[in-house]
């Protein structure tokens, strides 16, 4: 029996977009602790095999766990984005999409720093190397074109964060020069709140706007992003985003704080929203009215 899902599948011309971060496996944890794999993969199956978005923007996955997360939303899933590090390991920031309703035309990887075409490259202060996955992809039921960013930002470095946002905002910019029809989506955890100088340089000239923000419906109070597996918390940090382009109208938006038996599945909530991409109806969203 599939739980009850917060969104589920969407029919065309509907686009349900998530944004998880599914927290790394870690060894060595306490038998009791919330952060073991072995328990929550079971919980994170659970989302994902209720949800079944579109398209989903994963965070943390380690190369097993990008696996489990294919295996969970079923075959007709697909992903691509390889691990942070040069060699090609560590954690992803893994796109996967329904490919019976996107067809992947072209993906690549770079890295968050000074050579972004460097893989395991870092800049700006962030121990770890951090990447942002691009993929485009042609919607096979309308024919319209749409082009997804997923990345993490780093935990540590304020300035990585800063000249990362700058980076992945030149990238959307160029998309949008190159196919200026296309829908744009950006997921990913930022890990910085809304009132951080990150939000406000993605955010400033209405390049990318919030999908929660901009939501026509909201479908769930406003979650905290970032529980630690504590309970949740209404009016608390939102650090995980939904970012969406020129044309792209928000129908609904929500954070899946979802608990089974008072557990998390992961540290972080999943974000999620229903897109339509070159809405002009009454009440759509008009990106020419955003403000810079």
């Amino acid at each position: 029996m599939t739980d009850a899902a917060l969104i589920g599948p969407v029919d065309a011309p509907d686009l349900h977009v998530m944004s998880y971060n599914i927290r790394r496996r870690f060894p060595h944890l306490r038998p009791g602790s919330p952060d073991r794999w072995a328990t929550r993969k079971r919980l994170v199956r659970r989302i994902l095999a209720a949800e079944q978005p579109t398209l989903l923007g994963v965070q943390e996955a380690l190369a097993d766990q990008a696996e489990f997360v294919a295996d969970a939303l079923g075959p007709h899933y697909r992903w691509v984005g390889h691990g942070r590090k040069a060699s090609g390991q560590d954690e992803r920031c893994a796109v996967f999409y329904d490919s019976r309703r996107l067809e992947l035309t072209a993906w690549r990887q770079h890295a968050l720093s000074t050579t972004p075409e460097q893989p395991g490259s870092r800049s700006w202060g962030n121990l770890t190397p951090r990447v942002v996955v691009s993929a485009d992809f042609t919607d096979t039921a309308t024919g319209a074109r749409l082009l997804a960013f997923n990345t993490h930002l780093d935990h540590l470095s304020w300035r990585s964060r800063l000249e990362s946002a700058t980076f992945i905002l030149g990238l959307v910019r160029a998309a949008r020069a190159a196919e200026p029809d296309a829908a744009i989506v950006v997921t990913g955890d930022f890990n910085a709140n809304v009132d951080s100088a990150v939000y406000r340089r993605l955010t400033a000239d209405g390049a990318l706007r919030d999908a929660w923000e901009v939501a026509a419906e909201r479908l769930t109070p406003q979650w905290g992003t970032y529980s630690n597996y504590r309970r949740r918390r209404a009016g608390a940090k939102r650090i995980d985003l939904i970012l969406v382009g020129h044309g792209v109208t928000v129908a609904s938006a929500g954070i899946n704080a979802v608990r089974f038996d008072s557990s998390a599945a992961s540290d972080h909530e999943p974000v999620q929203a229903v897109l339509h991409s070159g809405d002009r109806s009454p009440g759509a969203s008009d990106p020419s009215s955003v403000m810079p």
